[in-house]
């Protein structure tokens, strides 16, 4: 759990990078992600050292033995002067870490190849190590803080709001990961990763559930190929490697493409696909994979990544995704084409509705999650709504904690769908039949099928109301002279 306390550290750290002219939020998260993975690798090499005296065997080593390799080594440059620093930062660890990975062509290595050190003084080099040093040495104690940090960083990200893409919030991540409950052999992607936020609260999930259960093989497979993501920039794919590797997974599946182009191929591939993909804005329709044109013909992206997704999918596997609302009711062709493929073809499970203040303060867009099955042969009886009132923070901007939470609730009830067969439309919850989805062009808005029950009010004939209303104005008349006679009195 980040504390105030680690947040004031946090947010030193953060001034003192802006206050040397970096200011893109990206930007030094990029940059204090380096320094991060710089402190991590040494604190492996301690762990290596101390298990050599153990066991009196010589293990492989990350840094050269010599005093160039040795040098490069957090504890060894952390309280040097502020020049000497910089130049062993920026001279021999920043080209040393560009290349780490580069015999396995790791998503790190294939992504690190432009990056660049933009510290830009020595005195801003020297606070931030210091700022990191004092966190890790007196508040950082294990992985799960780590990445809470990062999660915290990653906040700043206001700029995450363009063209049509944000950040996800993390309790809305954890939610969709319950829903879905990966497992240690599952292969989980997520098609518009970002920072990898999905794929990260899947990690935490499995460590969670399965860390004592786990074989060899599959603790393999977790670092390796279990997590897949894709995006079209490169900086994005830097930070998704690096907070991946935060948690353990060495050598993801994070690659550079376009996920609706014709160039991905990808088909009945994954078992599990979590994604909160861009929101809005068209692509050119001949760059559009024929595949998904099939499903539903239009550019809009809303759509084509949810029908990227059935294709995607391993039969059998499932998905929960976030819609903005429209796709929910969209009249077009596309859109009740891409509904009907997924009520008639596939088991559409469940439509989750959402507030319109979880993505604040980026947008204000009304959402909801939809978790289906891909199966390729229907199965879609009926589909379960539930109507999201609070998330566990304030829906304005701020955002703050607050004691409302149905997060919890949609989990459980989700998981035990037998205990809510008999709910009716008036509840927070409910089933609607195939049937009635159907008569009303797959519209799988919570709205049109919610009942409100509305009380009957009767009031007085307007005579008794009259009469009511000038006895008042008499008991005021009267009581205003009483005043008038106390005030000349005094």
């Amino acid at each position: 759990m980040i504390t105030g306390a680690i947040k004031n550290k946090v947010d030193k750290i953060w001034d003192d990078i802006a206050a040397g002219g970096i200011t893109n939020p990206l930007t030094v998260i990029e940059q204090l992600t380096y320094l991060m993975f710089i402190r991590g690798l040494d604190d492996k090499e301690l762990e290596t050292e101390q298990m050599e005296v153990l066991t009196h065997k010589s293990l492989p080593k990350i840094f050269a033995q010599d005093e160039y390799g040795q040098s490069m080594r957090w504890h060894k440059f952390k309280d040097k002067e502020s020049n000497e620093m910089y130049k062993i930062i920026k001279d021999r660890v920043f080209p040393f870490i560009k290349k780490i990975g580069e015999k396995e062509n790791s998503a790190f290595f294939k992504y690190m190849s432009d990056a660049l050190f933009l510290f830009p003084t020595p005195l801003v080099v020297e606070k931030v190590v210091t700022g990191l040093n004092d966190l890790y040495e007196h508040d950082l104690t294990g992985l799960d803080i780590q990445g809470d940090l990062y999660e915290y960083m990653l906040d700043k990200l206001s700029t995450s709001g363009r063209n049509g893409q944000f950040r996800t919030p993390v309790q809305i991540r954890n939610m969709m990961v319950n829903l879905l409950e990966p497992k240690p052999d599952d292969k989980i992607c997520d098609p518009a990763c970002g920072t990898a936020g999905f794929l990260v609260s899947s990690a935490e999930f499995i460590r969670s559930h399965y860390e004592n259960t786990m074989s060899p093989a599959q603790w393999d497979w977790y670092a390796t190929g279990m997590f897949n993501g894709f995006d079209m920039d490169r900086t994005m794919l830097r930070i998704s490697s690096m907070n991946l590797m935060l948690h353990s997974i060495t050598n993801p599946t994070v690659d550079f493409k376009d996920s609706v182009a014709k160039s991905n191929e990808i088909e009945d591939e994954y078992d599990i696909i979590l994604a909160n993909p861009p929101f809005s804005g068209t692509i050119n329709k001949e760059g559009i994979s024929d595949s998904l044109k099939r499903i539903c013909d239009t550019t809009k992206t809303e759509l084509l990544f949810v029908a990227l997704f059935i294709r995607m999918l391993k039969k059998g596997g499932r998905c929960a995704c976030i819609v903005p609302d429209g796709v929910l009711f969209g009249t077009t062709k596309a859109h009740k084409a891409l509904r009907k493929e997924l009520v008639e073809k596939h088991n559409l499970q469940a439509v989750i509705s959402m507030p319109s203040g979880v993505f604040k303060p980026y947008a204000g867009v009304s959402t909801a999650v939809l978790v289906f099955t891909k199966t390729g042969a229907g199965g879609t009886d009926k589909v379960w709504f539930y109507d999201m009132k609070a998330d566990g923070f304030s829906l304005d901007d701020k955002r703050n904690p607050i004691s409302e939470n149905d997060i919890p609730d949609i989990v459980n009830r989700f998981h035990h769908l037998e205990n809510e067969t008999n709910r009716a439309k008036t509840e927070q919850s409910f089933f609607v039949d195939k049937a009635d989805l159907a008569a009303n062009d797959y519209d799988l808005s919570i709205n049109r099928y919610k009942e409100i029950i509305y009380e009957k009010v009767e009031y007085e004939k307007p005579k008794v109301i009259l009469g009511k209303i000038k006895s008042l104005l008499t008991q005021i008349n009267e009581k205003t002279a009483q005043l008038d006679v106390w005030l000349g009195e005094n």
